[in-house]
């Protein structure tokens, strides 16, 4: 095991074998608690996903939208729209939010990563857009 460990680190240039470990136990810890969530590397860095599905921080920000755009549907009324428009089933969405429950900072920070992203993205393609048209 230590000489995976070490591998690993070796593989990934400014982290200690000691803070991959913690890393480690700590997911292994969020997916004892929440099953269903599993981790995942990616662009932003390593965060929460559903088992065969998307990244937690996706179906909280389209749930969040959701919500907002129609406040007075029930439960089941935003559960179904949800499936209905991203495939997301239910099992999904509830690990998904019950994740979220207990890890709001981590989740809506990538929301709000994601946010900033995009703003900045159509920024630059308006800007290049300009260059083209009068």
């Amino acid at each position: 095991m230590i000489d995976r460990l070490s591998s690993y680190v070796a593989r990934h240039p400014g982290l200690t074998r000691s803070a991959v470990a913690a890393r480690y136990v700590d997911e292994g810890l969020r997916m004892e608690e929440h099953p269903g969530i599993l981790f995942r590397d990616g662009p932003t860095g390593r965060r929460a996903t559903v088992v065969g599905g998307p990244d937690v921080w996706e179906i909280v920000r389209t749930l969040k939208a959701a919500r907002a755009s129609e406040p007075d549907l029930s439960e089941d009324e935003l559960l179904t729209m949800l499936d209905d428009n991203t495939g997301a089933p239910r099992r999904m969405v509830r690990a998904a939010l019950e994740y979220w429950g207990a890890y709001p900072q981590e989740v809506d920070a990538l929301i709000a990563h994601a946010e900033r992203a995009e703003a900045e993205g159509a920024a630059a393609a308006d800007r290049a857009a300009s260059l083209l048209h009068p």
